[in-house]
């Protein structure tokens, strides 16, 4: 095991020796056009995804890349999801647009990554249709991207590396944060569940956790840097720490973080309830700097369902769940993700899924219609209902979804809470927004200098999914 630790040390090195070599070529080309070269960052799917795009932004920014918003970019790198078919064909339509981008800019490079590229008839068909691109590569190696740049500009064609799987975790190279004040950190890698709808365990590889010390350095090195709350992310991180050669278990892990001086809150996600255990239950109670939400994914609420899409826990298992962690913290905020329109669903299923909502009374959940991912066992079942019916159901489940949203978000009206300010109110450039510690948001007003603060807020008016209020 210290091998691989040593190895992954001197990778980082080696890429460090890479992005000096590579500072040096982009600065001279930068001066033979007379411009700084930029670069635009496109990013789909989750959280992880989005991590690996503040990584891949921070190598790119290393460089001597300049950031823009266009994507006439000089370097335009998109980092893909592949959870939903109709996903890879967003791409595709990207790529055909970018084509005359190019030809308009001749040192213009196109990069592709992400989950969609660990597909290999993807790759095979961006190989044959758009000759364009210049760099492939897959989840694994992130951290790569600087040594697929230089043989780029070395070979002067098509660059693919993409990995099967990998044990090697690389995490100690330049990220460019969205936020100075919160960041995501990366607990653990892959997936070992496979939900049979779910593409994910083949495109992201099985579960590895990084070493708790290396996750506690990098903590405290964002904490020094600014950062008062971070949101440790993981496909199933209630399952951290078990392939480790010292195991750990994810509420230990959380002990040890709270810990941390200066660090002002944490965050998780995703909780698979399954491996949700009552040692996570009590660590969260008693914390002070856990934020009182959870995301528990249910995914549907009928237990013949739940077995289909090998999900491992009954509706009644998840129930008993949902009792413990509310008799340990009454005041918790429950958000889900439901499925709807499972191959094997029927009526009577999808009444069971209603039941749970209305046993739950979820703070809010994303609602979705099932979509058939080829490579996966659920894309070979026949489907019970037809579109239409399906359609119905997902209408009705979001309109309980979002009655009883309104009723349970709306319970803190009149309180006066912390609020973390987190930017300038998108629709009201007067107003500020703030999230609580349930992860609702507020709009109130105040000056732009209070961003990256912690504020108290009186909640005046409960709108829905958020509050609007003034500060104290």
């Amino acid at each position: 095991m210290e091998t691989q630790y040593n190895t992954n040390e001197q990778e980082a090195a080696r890429q460090k020796e890479i992005m000096e070599r590579l500072k040096v070529r982009i600065a001279a080309l930068s001066e033979s056009l007379g411009r700084p070269l930029t670069y635009c960052s496109v990013c789909f799917g989750c959280q992880m995804n989005a991590k690996d795009s503040e990584k891949l932004e921070g190598i790119l920014e290393t460089i001597g890349y300049v950031r823009t918003e266009s994507e006439e970019a000089d370097f335009l790198i998109m980092n893909t999801c592949t959870v939903r078919e109709n996903a890879n064909l967003r791409v595709y339509g990207r790529l055909g647009q970018l084509k005359k981008y190019k030809k308009k800019n001749p040192n213009m490079m196109i990069a592709l990554c992400g989950c969609m590229m660990q597909e290999s008839l993807v790759v095979e068909k961006i190989k044959q249709s758009y000759r364009h691109v210049d760099i492939i590569f897959g989840t694994h190696n992130v951290f790569k991207l600087a040594e697929l740049i230089e043989r780029r500009l070395d070979a002067k064609g098509m660059v693919i590396d993409i990995w099967e799987g990998t044990d090697e975790i690389v995490e100690d190279l330049p990220s460019e944060r969205k936020y100075p004040f919160k960041c995501g950190v990366n607990i653990m890698f892959g997936c070992n569940n496979f939900c049979s709808y779910c593409i994910v365990p083949y495109v992201r590889g099985r579960e590895r956790s990084r070493k708790p010390e290396d996750i506690l350095a990098e903590i405290r090195a964002l904490v020094a840097d600014g950062v008062v709350e971070v949101m440790l992310l993981g496909q199933n991180v209630n399952s951290y720490g078990k392939n480790l050669e010292h195991p750990i278990s994810f509420a230990e892990l959380l002990r040890q973080v709270e810990q941390i001086e200066g660090l002002r809150r944490i965050r998780f996600m995703t909780s698979h309830p399954k491996d949700l255990s009552d040692e996570l239950i009590a660590v969260m109670a008693a914390s002070t700097k856990i934020c009182r939400h959870l995301h528990l994914p249910v995914q549907s609420g009928s237990t013949k369902v739940l077995k289909d899409m090998n999900r491992r826990y009954t509706k009644e298992d998840y129930l008993n769940l949902v009792s413990r962690i509310r008799a340990a913290m009454p005041d918790i905020s429950l958000t889900t993700d439901i499925i709807v329109g499972f191959p094997t669903e029927t009526e009577k299923d999808f009444e069971d899924t209603l039941d749970i909502v209305r046993k739950v009374r979820y703070d809010s959940a994303f609602t979705f219609i099932y979509s058939k991912r080829t490579g996966t066992p659920a894309a070979a079942m026949e489907a019970a209902a037809d579109e239409e019916t399906v359609k119905k159901r997902f209408d009705r489940l979001l309109s309980e979804v979002q009655e009883i949203a309104k009723e349970t978000c709306g319970r803190y009206q009149g309180e006066t809470v912390e609020v973390l300010v987190e930017g300038v109110d998108e629709q009201d450039h007067r107003l500020l927004t703030g999230r609580l510690s349930n992860n609702l948001l507020v709009h109130f007003p105040g000056e732009k200098e209070l961003i990256g603060t912690f504020q108290q807020v009186k909640l005046t008016e409960a709108r829905g999914f958020y509050y609007i209020g003034e500060r104290k």
